[in-house]
Formats: C-alpha cells, sequence, structure tokens
C-alpha cells in the first residue's frame, strides 16, 4: 500500500459532494491512475455515475443476506464501472434504526483484510453530511483518509458545515496523519461566492482548491447516470473537474492542519461581504430560538 493516496470527500447533504466526487475521480482515472471509491452514505449513490446504475448492492444489505460479513467474497461487493474504477457502497441500517456508521466501520474493515486496496493508487470515501456521528467520522479517526477535501458553496450552512468538518480534522490530526487538502466550492451563483470561499479557506489555514462553475450538462449527465466527462468529454464542465484532478494529484503532502473559527467568526465573514447586515438577528440567535 506504499504510495496509496486516500482521500475523502465530506461535505453539508445536498451540496453536489458525490457529483463532484465521481466527476473528480473519472478525471483522476483519465490520468492513469487506479481508483477504488468507497461510498459512505447510507443513500448509496456514491458511485451511480461511475456504474450508470440507480444504487449499487452495499456491503450490510449483502451481508444481512448472507448471514455476515464474514460469508462474503470481495467479488460479491466491489463492482467495476467506468474507466475500470472500482466501487463498493457500504450502505446502512433503515431510517431510524441503529447507527449508519457501522456499514462504514464495516465496510472498510472488510475491504482491508480482502485486498481490495492492491494494486489501486487511490482510495476515495465519500462520506454523508457533517462530522456530528462518530461512525462518519470514521475515515478520519481511524487515520484511514489522509487527505480531506471538503465540497461547499457561499451558503452559510454549507460554509458552517465546511468549520465544523475542519474541527473533526483539527480533532484527529495530532494523533494521525489527516490533513485538510483544501476546499472545493460547488457554485451555487451566491452572492460574492468566489470570495467568500477564498476567505473561508484562508480563514481555515487552507486553499480554496478549486471553484467549479455551475452547468446545466452536470444535470444532463445525472439524469442519464453518467459523468460528464463520459457524457460530454469536450465541454467546459469536464475540463473543470479535470483541472480539478490535477490539482489535487499535485497536492500529494501538501495538506494542513485546519484552524477552524466561531460562529461569531463566521459571521463576521458573512457580514464583511455584506452578506447578512448588522440589523439582522445573529444566526446563533436563531439557533437558539429554534431549539
Amino acid at each position: 500500500m506504499s504510495g496509496l493516496r486516500q482521500i475523502a470527500f465530506y461535505g453539508k447533504g445536498g451540496i453536489g459532494k458525490s457529483t463532484t466526487s465521481q466527476n473528480t475521480l473519472a478525471a483522476l482515472a483519465e490520468l492513469d491512475q487506479k481508483i477504488l471509491i468507497v461510498g459512505c452514505d447510507p443513500k448509496a449513490d456514491s458511485t451511480r455515475l461511475i456504474l450508470h446504475a440507480k444504487a449499487q448492492d452495499t456491503v450490510l444489505s449483502l451481508a444481512a443476506e448472507a448471514g455476515s460479513v464474514e460469508d462474503l467474497e470481495l467479488e460479491d461487493v466491489l463492482r467495476v464501472g467506468y474507466k475500470d474504477i472500482k466501487c463498493v457502497e457500504s450502505g446502512g441500517p433503515e431510517p431510524g434504526v441503529g447507527c449508519a456508521g457501522r456499514g462504514v466501520i464495516t465496510a472498510i474493515n472488510f475491504l482491508e483484510e480482502n485486498g481490495a486496496y492492491d494494486d489501486v493508487d487511490y482510495v476515495s470515501y465519500d462520506v454523508l453530511g457533517d462530522v456530528v456521528c462518530g461512525g462518519f467520522a470514521m475515515p478520519i479517526r481511524e487515520n484511514k483518509a489522509q487527505e480531506i477535501y471538503i465540497v461547499m458553496s457561499g451558503e452559510m450552512m454549507a460554509m458552517y458545515a465546511a468549520n465544523n468538518i475542519s474541527k473533526g480534522i483539527l480533532k484527529y490530526a495530532n494523533a494521525g496523519g489527516v490533513r485538510l487538502g483544501g476546499l472545493i466550492c460547488n457554485e451555487r451563483k451566491t452572492d460574492k461566492e468566489w470570495e467568500l470561499a477564498d476567505a473561508l479557506a484562508k480563514k481555515l489555514g487552507t486553499q480554496l482548491i478549486h471553484f467549479v462553475p455551475r452547468d446545466n450538462v452536470v444535470q444532463h449527465a445525472e439524469l442519464r447516470r453518467m459523468t460528464v466527462l463520459e457524457y460530454d468529454p469536450e465541454s467546459k464542465q469536464a475540463d473543470e473537474y479535470r483541472q480539478l484532478a490535477k490539482k489535487i494529484h499535485a497536492n500529494a503532502g501538501k495538506g494542513v492542519i485546519p484552524t477552524p473559527i466561531t460562529m461569531e467568526e463566521l459571521e463576521d465573514l458573512l457580514l464583511e461581504f455584506g452578506i447578512m447586515e448588522k440589523d439582522d438577528e445573529s444566526i446563533v440567535g436563531k439557533a437558539k430560538n429554534a431549539a
């Protein structure tokens, strides 16, 4: 496993994390990199664009059918898709029952023990939402993912999640080798979005590694369960993902221990760029009232 890059894409739910990660990994595969995707979201949608499938059978669901995870073989859970990218989905329990992080832990241990990480250049973890649940922090906590890329936008809650994820990285950075590789801004066309994302990156002590512009070709490709690189390889958007892939590929060993900010500092940042008005009720106040 020497030379293996273990990266993870984190971000607020609904931010376009799985779409961004799959397109970026397809671009890395174009650079002749051998890729394994480990989907860590109970929705099991981290590999659908690579496999052209609605959802892949998950490690947890297959283990339940077989009796236990020990009864599974690697070929039972691993599928190969576009550009020979290997795909596995951890899965999770039924909504409202059990801990979804269990699927992440079970899947990663099974894959390591059964040689899934052999002969690959990158293992990529696509992780749900925020680092509030220990199970979803597992790729960080157990020193599996060494480079974290946070997908965010100029929306306040996406920035809040990025800051929270940075707190999770900081918590485990000194005990292990996990580092923040950078922020990826997935454009939502909010006011001063690039400037705000860049300012947050600087506050966190990291880089805005790429600003991915919004383009309807992404939705057109998704409807066909394809990456943009496969659906429209000559498009400007495909080249954006290629640029991002090249930046990540050149970013080995350049990650940082982040410097998260307080909620008040995040509000100040939004005020500085005119996103919030000074006479607005504070985000903290709204959160307290909602509770």
